[in-house]
């Protein structure tokens, strides 16, 4: 599709792809971003370019860098001048160097959406971006600070292209105190600084004082949603979608070990705001944003059926109800909370199913079942809320009788659509460090529509994405399809690993 033009925040101004703005708090006389142009100016950046994912800028579902947004709130509260480059529209690093000459000497700020899946995931593409952002800062005298999933399990290679520190896990409290530090005295040294990564030359690495995530997520400010064009994506949504939508977070972390998902920013803790102050911010973001939808991008929504009731009713008392789709887990959809989901808006909700194979879901250590996961999908589907799935193919000890059981699943309970991807071993999970000896040297895809696998599996990759897109057909057509099915399994076995990658017993 042709993208829409970015436009200015000054009314009637030649459209640009990057959008900027400062205010500081009611405690200090405010000032322009061109008085703070002369270093006092924080500039705050993501590095997730659309245009560098086919397969996204097809899908054209772009969100705010929600985590971007938040620090800079939390700056403003701090008194600072914050500008922002959102790198959603832009064309590439090119387009963030033609900010940097707009504001010489900035602190540069590199702060991912932790928030977003594709942060986490972090594809070669999108690294090279970030590195390059970094140099092009380096370059001209800024000193760059990063933070995100990967710059967290990889600090080292942030730092050879450039970055003073690596901000680890959420980064913002960090970013506060840098902040106050540098804009006081621009060299001052950040050894006493917690929670960051510091070059120690020769290619070494200072960690300084661990610093634990943020509690009391309530006292955090709204995020600085006008920071970006809300028109530029509402103009992409509806020329793809014909509705709008947003994203919110309601919590942060998750408290479940699934062996194979990665948590280098929240960990294993689970911090939740509190119900009446999400309704509180949806209602905000109607007032300010207007969106057609929401979606929440916690890792799951709603922990307990109490905070689902709870948030119900916040969200009637304040007339903030917007359709909204989450993301939750098969073992959490009891009758109780999935009435209290369908009474809040939810409308579309996203269930980690992964396997048909229960073998494999243990082998995961999933904590949940096969048969919760058929009785979440008909408890969503009965209360008028569409149930959709993950599906993950490709672990280890995977047999073509396990992908069958999940085709199978998928047949018989037709959740209204799902995402299927192969096992990814990520840096800092118990799965990475199972299949660690099998690993060759590529650990990333180049971008989201990859789906290569990065270890010697059942199969090759070109089987699994033939049997993604099989599954995919079926729940699209809403049918099965047999006899290509059929025809899948009598090539199986020319597909199989010579040597497939198999969990030592006992792991």
């Amino acid at each position: 599709m042709k993208w829409p033009p970015a436009t200015s925040l000054e009314t009637g101004t030649k459209a640009r792809p990057f959008h900027e703005h400062a205010r500081l708090s009611g405690r200090s006389p405010g000032r322009s971003l061109q008085q703070a142009a002369a270093g006092c100016v924080i500039l705050l950046a993501h590095s997730y370019f659309m245009r560098h994912d086919a397969k996204q800028q097809a899908r054209c579902t772009p969100y705010s860098p929600l985590s971007t947004l938040i620090a800079a709130a939390m700056l403003r509260e701090q008194g600072q001048a914050v500008a922002l480059f959102d790198a959603t529209f832009a064309d590439g690093p090119q387009d963030f160097e033609a900010m940097l000459e707009r504001f010489p000497g900035a602190l540069v700020a590199i702060m991912e959406d932790n928030f977003n899946f594709l942060t986490k995931m972090c594809t070669e593409r999108r690294r090279a971006a970030a590195c390059a952002m970094i140099a092009a800062a380096r370059r001209r005298g800024s000193r760059v600070f990063v933070n995100g999933p990967d710059s967290s399990d990889r600090p080292q290679l942030y730092l050879e292209a450039g970055a003073d520190a690596v901000l680890l896990g959420e980064g913002e409290a960090a970013l506060l105190e840098i902040a106050a530090a540098v804009s006081s005295s621009p060299h001052t040294p950040l050894g006493n600084i917690a929670g960051i990564v510091l070059p120690d030359g020769d290619k070494r690495m200072c960690h300084t004082a661990r610093r634990g995530n943020q509690h009391g997520l309530d006292k955090l400010p709204l995020p600085a949603w006008d920071l970006v064009d809300a028109e530029a994506y509402r103009e992409a949504w509806a020329g793809a979608h014909d509705r709008f939508s947003w994203n919110m977070v309601s919590s942060r972390g998750c408290p479940y070990a699934c062996n194979w998902c990665a948590k280098p920013i929240f960990g294993r803790g689970y911090e939740q705001r509190s119900a009446r102050m999400v309704a509180r911010e949806l209602r905000s973001l109607k007032e300010r944003v207007n969106p057609d939808h929401v979606w929440f991008a916690d890792d799951i929504f709603g922990l307990t059926t109490g905070w689902l009731q709870d948030f119900a009713q916040e969200v009637a008392r304040l007339n903030a109800r917007t359709p909204f789709m989450m993301q939750s887990r098969v073992n959490l959809m009891k009758p109780a909370a999935v009435a209290a989901l369908a009474e809040a808006g939810a409308e579309e909700v996203w269930l980690g199913v992964e396997s048909g194979s229960q073998k494999i879901l243990d082998a995961m250590e999933k904590g949940s079942s096969v048969a919760e996961a058929r009785s979440a999908t008909r408890l969503l589907k009965a209360a008028g809320i569409r149930a959709c799935w993950f599906i993950q193919l490709g672990y280890p000890g995977e047999s073509w009788d396990d992908i069958a059981l999940t085709r199978n699943l998928i047949a018989e309970e037709k959740p209204d659509d799902i995402g299927v991807s192969v096992a990814y071993p990520l840096p800092g999970t118990r799965f990475h460090e199972l299949v660690k000896p099998g690993l060759g040297e590529r650990r990333n895809w180049r971008d989201s529509d990859d789906l290569a696998m990065l270890f010697e599996g059942t199969y090759s990759t070109g089987f699994y994405r033939l049997v993604r897109d099989h599954l995919h057909d079926e729940v699209r057509n809403g049918r099965r399809d047999d006899r290509r099915w059929a025809r899948i399994g009598r090539e199986e076995g020319a597909h199989r690993s010579a040597n497939p990658f198999l969990l030592a017993t006992g792991s």
